[in-house]
Order: structure tokens, then sequence, then C-alpha cells
């Protein structure tokens, strides 16, 4: 009988998945997952997202095992372990999803040409990870888009495939070897209110996303307090649901809050295809502006502050504490954060970037790095000299304080929106809150040192 190896990286489900499903049910699978050594030596493997990703493969496996198969793990290089998977069982082909960044495409075709050389075929399949895969919509005069709003026009435009059900039977060769599952109890260092991972968990909150949440979404995504959001980017990072079944199913419901949540997935995607034509957007300024960073090294009693939620002022060290919480942070929170550390401190954004890949559990290359060069205005923001003000922010998406107030118990008692400027208040109200910083910076100084770099004085 026939055998094929259905590679799993970031799309861990059994619900639409294009691989698995072209590897039919007519075969014998070898459903494999190889922690890559590349992943650790390069500083990529935080614990947060190394516990969700044990949850995400038990997860796999015991959805696999209801079905009659079960998950093969392998630990090293990539290329090397397939390689050995395919000869044990002779496998003639190898399914695979589709990714963006430089890396993948490098492993892939490493791989790629490692099976060529021994007979064997790899099939890569686009639209597992993303909706509409990078290229396949681009303007006239570049190969990818720059600019957000053409390319949401484009990508609404396209068909979006049907969705694909589960298999009804895994059938796994017999005596494939594989290493033990990890388990997150084996972890140190994890934010103390980490989520759950796995496609069952996934598919449980998509479900109470779309009956209760998503209608709301348009009024409410920016409410720092309400939390009107999906938190679905922890499992489609990892791919325990589906883009592609997220549209439909968000389509089906409609209204301004379905499409409000769809351009968040177009979002996704459109940083995918900017990371998949630059891939050293990565690492490197996408639109530079030739900005002489503060170094974290210069930097370093500012940066210490921003990354312990201790700058003086509140929404900022309330999103910074979140996301040591939860290795997680509220998407308007991300943005102020981001903005804070450019723009008002004039911190090399790589700088935040790294830190919130130590941390986020939807840590993601392509949307981590562009949304960081967003907001220091070297990436695709049409506005790259946009700075947002913490106070007003604030004012604007916390008014009542309660999201600060969550955050920050140092700044329980204060009433209303003077919890947002705490540095107001005198004699024994002051002396009450001793122990929350004062700013570590005053924001007019800041916008000045900022408009001074950058040549807008």
């Amino acid at each position: 009988m026939n055998v094929s190896v259905v590679l799993f990286t970031s799309d861990l489900r059994l619900h639409d998945h294009p691989p698995l499903r072209a590897a039919g049910e007519d075969r014998q699978v070898v459903p494999l997952f190889v922690r890559d050594r590349a992943v650790a030596d390069a500083g990529f493997a935080a614990p947060n997202r190394l516990a969700f990703l044990a949850d995400c493969l038990r997860d796999l496996d015991a959805g696999l095992r209801e079905r009659g198969g079960r998950l093969v793990l392998r630990s090293g290089d990539v290329v090397d372990e397939v390689c050995k998977v395919a000869a044990e069982t002779d496998a003639t082909e190898v399914h695979m999803a589709a990714d963006a960044s430089a890396y993948a495409q490098l492993r892939e075709g490493r791989l790629r040409r490692a099976l060529e050389a021994v007979g064997r075929r790899l099939c890569v399949h686009d639209t597992v990870t993303t909706v509409v895969a990078p290229g396949a919509v681009t303007p006239t005069a570049s190969d990818h888009f720059a600019v957000f709003t053409p390319y949401l026009r484009h990508w609404s435009a396209q068909s979006a495939r049907t969705p694909l059900p589960a298999p009804r039977k895994v059938r796994v060769p017999d005596g494939v070897g594989s290493e033990p599952l990890p388990s997150r109890a084996d972890l140190s260092g994890l934010s103390p209110a980490l989520a759950p991972g796995g496609e069952v968990e996934g598919r449980k909150r998509v479900a109470a996303w779309l009956r209760a949440g998503i209608t709301t979404y348009e009024d409410g995504h920016d409410d720092l307090a309400g939390d009107v959001t999906s938190r679905l980017s922890p499992h489609l990072h990892f791919g325990t649901v589906s883009p592609v079944e997220l549209v439909h199913r968000a389509r089906r419901v409609g209204g301004p809050g379905a499409d409000a949540f769809v351009r968040q997935l177009a979002w996704r995607d459109f940083h995918r295809q900017v990371l998949a034509a630059r891939p050293a957007a990565a690492h490197a300024d996408y639109r530079t502006k030739r900005d002489p960073w503060r170094t974290e090294h210069t930097a370093r009693e500012d940066v210490e502050a921003w990354k312990a939620g201790r700058t003086g002022y509140p929404v900022v060290d309330a999103a910074m504490r979140q996301l040591l919480h939860e290795g997680w942070m509220h998407n308007r929170g991300r943005l102020l954060a981001g903005s804070f550390l450019t723009k008002t401190l004039y911190v090399d954004w790589r700088v935040g970037a790294r830190h919130f890949l130590d941390l986020l559990v939807d840590g993601d290359v392509a949307n981590n790095q562009l949304n960081w060069q967003w907001m220091a205005g070297t990436g695709t923001d049409s506005r790259p000299n946009r700075v947002l003000n913490p106070v007003t922010q604030a004012k604007r998406y916390d008014p009542d304080g309660a999201y600060v107030r969550r955050w920050v118990p140092e700044l329980a008692a204060l009433e209303g929106s003077s919890v947002h400027e705490p540095w107001k208040l005198r004699g024994f109200d002051r002396a009450a809150i001793d122990d929350y910083p004062d700013p570590v910076v005053d924001l007019a100084e800041g916008l000045a040192r900022f408009k001074q770099a950058r040549g807008l004085d």
C-alpha cells in the first residue's frame, strides 16, 4: 500500500487540513511533527509558545487516535527527520502547508531537493494557514501590495476555497518510532494565565465567538476593558483553527461585526504576502527612515521600565503587565505599547519585537515584526510619523480606567479618568500611590526628540 507523510508545521488540526486530505484515506499516512532544532537555536522557542504547542500536539494526537492513527514526533533538523521517516516507511510523497517566512521557504527548498534526490515527491499546499496565498493577488507593477486598502479590495474579491471535513479514519504504518509527547507541566517560566491550546479548545472558542461575541466586534474591538476580541490569534498562529473556515463561518453570521473580523483576517494575510515578497522585513526596515534609534543598551533604564510595566503611563503599563501575566495583549494595547517604545522613547523597534516574541503565545514573525514596523513608521503605514498619545488614547479606549485598574493595582483606588494621569495628583493623594513611578519621560520631550530625529522639527 502507498504511504504518504503529512508534515504538520503551523497547521495543528484535523478539520480543514488540505495536506491530510490530499494524502488520502485509501493509503497509509504518517502524521509527523518535527521539533525543529533550528527554532531553538534561533532563540524562538519561548516557554509560552512551547507550552501551547505541547497542548496542541497532545490534542492532535488524541484526535488522530480517535480515528485509528497517532502522531509521530521527532526532534532535530526537519529535512533530515522527514527524509528518515520517508525512508523508514517507503513513503512516495510528503505533504505540507506553504509558509511565508524566509526560513520556511529555505526549509521547503531543502526538503524538496532532498526528497527528489531519492525519487520522492514534495507536495506543498496553499491556503492552509492563509485565506489567500501570498502572491495570489498582486498589483500591476509589483510582486506584492505595500498598502492594505487595495490589497483588501483584491483579497475580498477572491473566492475562498470550501473548508474540508476532518478525516474519518487515519491509518498509520506499524512500527514507526515516535518520541514521547511534551507536556506544559514540564516547562517553567510560563505566564501565570496562559491560555490552553489545541484544536478542541480552539473550536470551542470559535463557536462561542460566533455565537455571542462577533456581533459587537465592530463597535467594541478597541475597548480595552471590554476585551471584545476573539482571542483566536494563538490558535491561528498554531493552526488549530482554519482561517478559511473562519471566513466562511463569519460571513454566514454577517453584519458589521463579522465584516470587521474578516478584515482582521485579511490583515493577517496582508502581512504574510509582504513577508513572502520581502523576507528581510523580519529584521530590517521595510521602508527605512534612517533612524538613529536608541538601542537597548543606550536606553537600558527606559527599556527595563517598559518591559516591567513601570513607565509611569498607566495604560502602557497595564498593557505590558497583561503581556507578562497572560502571554497575550489586547490589540489596542499592542499599538500603544509599540508607539510608546518607538516614538516616545525612540527605541529601535527590534527591541520591542524581540520582547514580544519572548512572551506572546501568538508570537508570529509576519504579524509581530510587520506590526512593529507599522508602529515604528518603517513599515507599510501610510502615516509613518503618527504618534499615539498614551493619555489621549487611554481616555478614549479606557474612559473609566477599568483596564488600568485591572492590571495596575497600585492605582485601583483612583476614580474615573484621573487614573490615567496620576502624576498630576498632589499631597496625600500622590503619597497614597507612592509605589507607582513618575513618568520616565515627558510626552512633549519625547515628541520633540522623535521629530528632531526624523527631521520634522
